[in-house]
């Protein structure tokens, strides 16, 4: 660790060289303006200090920080880790730098994190989160940032949008379900400060019901896989048949988990769904059948639009993803 030299930056090459910021970034990105004595003594400076360029070399140059800011409720979520990870792909092969910007759940947190993206001079963002508006979004569109929004329809001269939707899966669930003989009731397990995304497919839900005439049910429960195996496992006491339509995988596996655990079998005993399934829907035993949509391909789309919108080459504006139902062995069908 003794032996490794601190980073030399653009201040010190610029002082050394006995020239501006400006001048060195001339020189770093092959601009004119420079004379043949002064590129000569900046490169001989770079050389001789061992200088790797960065990103601000190039920011001074063209007014560009290759920097794209990242609005999202939290990472801690693997759907949204998937995302983040094709955002990165994409951002890696194109030379831009993330920044995140994390919300809570509430629209004033949002809010905020609108301002400090605003504030950060980033050359685009994208920008997922529930608790937005339209209005909240055109705040950026005023200070023409490009910007697309994940599961939001705006566009904008500035802006694009993502969109996906599980409801169609789920009304197709609904009813393919009862197609098929099923003769329990089922439950739309709710979590408390998840979102309009959790919302329109509990909405759906029960719309999908209504239509057919079959009553159902709705089960409030922490956002914590822990705290939900306790509750399940409690509530398998009295109840020994069910059919569980959980939010995500970790939700669903403390169901599955809980009824195994409370001598039940599944899917004969308990079927259980995770509405937003990812790469544990997979792995878990008995596997979940989930609605599934490729969260990394999500990313990407939304980060080569960002780019083509930086550049005004952007035609399509919108996008759609359609998630779909895989059945797997938490279910009979």
């Amino acid at each position: 660790m003794e032996n490794l030299k601190e980073r030399v930056t653009i201040y010190q090459v610029a002082q050394a060289a006995g020239v501006s910021l400006a001048t060195v970034s001339r020189v770093i990105n092959k601009q004119g303006n420079v004379t043949e004595a002064t590129r000569t003594k900046v490169e001989e400076t770079i050389k001789r200090l061992g200088y790797k360029p960065s990103g601000l070399a190039q920011a001074l140059a063209t007014n560009r920080t290759t920097n794209i800011g990242i609005v999202i409720p939290s990472a801690n979520y693997v759907y949204i880790s998937s995302m983040l990870s094709g955002v990165s792909e994409v951002a890696k092969e194109k030379g831009f730098v993330l920044t995140l910007f994390t919300t809570g759940h509430s629209r004033e947190d949002a809010i905020a994190m609108i301002e400090k993206v605003i504030v950060s001079h980033v050359d685009g963002a994208i920008i997922f989160d529930d608790e937005l508006d339209e209005a909240d979004i055109e705040k950026i569109n005023s200070y023409s940032v490009p910007t697309i929004v994940i599961n939001k329809k705006v566009v904008g001269e500035r802006t694009g949008c993502v969109n996906f939707s599980y409801t169609n899966a789920l009304a197709k669930l609904v009813q393919s379900y009862y197609e098929n003989g099923g003769d329990t009731e089922m439950t739309f397990i709710h979590l408390h400060n998840c979102g309009r995304l959790l919302s329109h497919c509990e909405r759906r839900f029960i719309a999908a019901h209504q239509e057919i005439g079959k009553p159902y049910h709705i089960m409030n429960v922490d956002d914590s896989y822990t705290r939900t195996y306790r509750d399940f496992t409690n509530y398998f006491q009295n109840h020994k048949k069910g059919y569980y339509i959980a939010y995500r995988d970790s939700i669903a596996a403390a169901v599955a988990n809980a009824a195994t655990d409370s001598g039940l079998r599944i899917p004969e005993d308990i079927q259980v769904v995770s509405l937003v399934g990812t790469k544990y829907a997979h792995i878990l035993r008995p596997t979940l059948t989930s609605i599934d949509l490729d969260w990394q391909e999500v990313g990407k789309r939304s980060m080569y639009m960002l780019i083509d919108l930086i550049n005004r080459n952007l035609e399509e504006k919108s996008y759609k993803f359609d998630a779909n139902l895989v059945i797997r062995n938490s279910t009979k069908h």
